[in-house]
């Protein structure tokens, strides 16, 4: 006989009601007008906490580079539609989520390959980790990418990616919501009719036009839910992290560490997803704190090693990790003698404007987990 009470809790105010003959016998009358008792589910529905069923993992990129060049030679952007291998998290493969509703995977291509234009209900990110002359067109506007560059597709948008033919192989890693919107049952997906886009604005241009730190363009006006900057460079936001780094102690759970933002609103970069560069400064150790919110990291700098639930997980340039919602995580930089800096991007947005975010500091052993294993 199958069980119905395997989520009984003996609290006051939970549901607490153990199987008898009788009340099976009515489950089963329930169950074929597709109904059931919620009694025998509520404890599972609506748990004490966040439950996730991802799990923490590093993706080491000296263990994936040479396969994700060799896809080169196997599909052609044409065929693949994007030369992608994506990050599988264990507990989200049926939805072929790297942590969370978020997916991420490493795109290559090579100088002269032009891959089709497209748009979908899904926002997108790139940020770029090795090679010269990739580019992105966004609605007729071109940005010209290097390594630790950000760029942003953002749902709706017409986009494209390439590397130019003076350029070399290119690897990025692309963040979507996709997970997200196919939850809500809301994806849309569209081939552009000609199959690549004409560039109707100067190369770079959102970069000239909204890239003044704290200098808003005159004139310029902005009512669209994503930024208007597409285009985040590593040179200047690695310089704001250094000069923000000595006027501030920082945060004692993620060192120094800055958003990017929507220019026109001060706002995330997109509504679904988040984006931020941390630096960790030589020696450094965060402490521990958990929170709402699904986090997926690369390292854009040095190296060092995060604590997860009690793991540890080492990690060096190049390297993605995710960090599951509600789980205890902090951050130390290996090296004595340089700063490590760590991309990430996030579901805090969903989070926010759901009014869902809760967050929750380690009060014992002085903020550090202990280790586990």
């Amino acid at each position: 006989m199958a069980r119905h009470d395997a989520y009984r809790e003996e609290v006051i105010g939970r549901a607490n009601v153990g199987d008898t003959p009788e009340l099976v016998a009515y489950y089963e009358e329930l169950a074929k007008y597709e109904t059931g008792a919620l009694w025998t589910v509520a404890n599972k529905i609506e748990p004490w906490q966040p439950k996730s069923e991802s799990v923490p993992v590093v993706w080491r990129y000296r263990d994936l580079r040479e396969h994700v060049l060799r896809s080169v030679d196997l599909v052609t952007p044409e065929q693949a539609g994007r030369r992608v291998i994506y990050l599988n998290n264990p507990g989200r493969r049926e939805v072929s989520a790297a942590v969370g509703w978020l997916y991420s995977g490493l795109q290559v291509m090579h100088p002269g390959e032009v891959a089709s234009a497209h748009c979908h209900s899904s926002s997108a990110l790139r940020f770029i980790m090795e090679g010269r002359g990739a580019y992105t067109i966004v609605d007729g506007h071109k940005m010209t990418l290097g390594a630790n560059d950000f760029v942003l597709t953002p749902n709706g948008t017409w986009h494209e990616h390439g590397v130019s033919e003076e350029g070399t192989p290119c690897i990025w890693q692309d963040g979507l919501d996709i997970p997200l919107v196919n939850a809500l049952e809301a994806g849309f997906y569209a081939v552009h009719p000609d199959l690549n886009q004409a560039v109707t604005h100067p190369v770079d241009d959102s970069t000239a036009a909204w890239g003044g730190v704290a200098l808003r363009p005159y004139g310029e006006t902005w009512n669209k839910p994503y930024s208007p900057l597409f285009k985040y460079e590593w040179e200047p936001t690695y310089e704001a992290l250094r000069r923000y780094a000595a006027t501030t102690d920082g945060s004692p759970y993620d060192g120094v560490l800055m958003n990017y933002t929507n220019p026109a609103t001060g706002g995330p970069v997109m509504a679904t997803m988040g984006a931020s560069m941390q630096m960790l400064r030589p020696g450094e150790k965060t402490k521990a704190h958990r929170h709402t919110g699904s986090f997926l990291y690369q390292v854009a700098k040095g190296k060092g090693y995060s604590i997860i639930n009690g793991r540890r997980y080492d990690w060096q340039e190049r390297d993605i990790f995710c960090v599951p919602s509600w789980a205890f995580h902090e951050h130390a930089n290996a090296s004595d003698s340089d700063d490590a800096c760590l991309f990430c991007f996030n579901d805090l947005p969903v989070m926010h404007a759901l009014k869902l975010y809760r967050e929750e500091a380690l009060a014992e052993n002085d903020g550090h987990q202990p280790l586990i294993g």
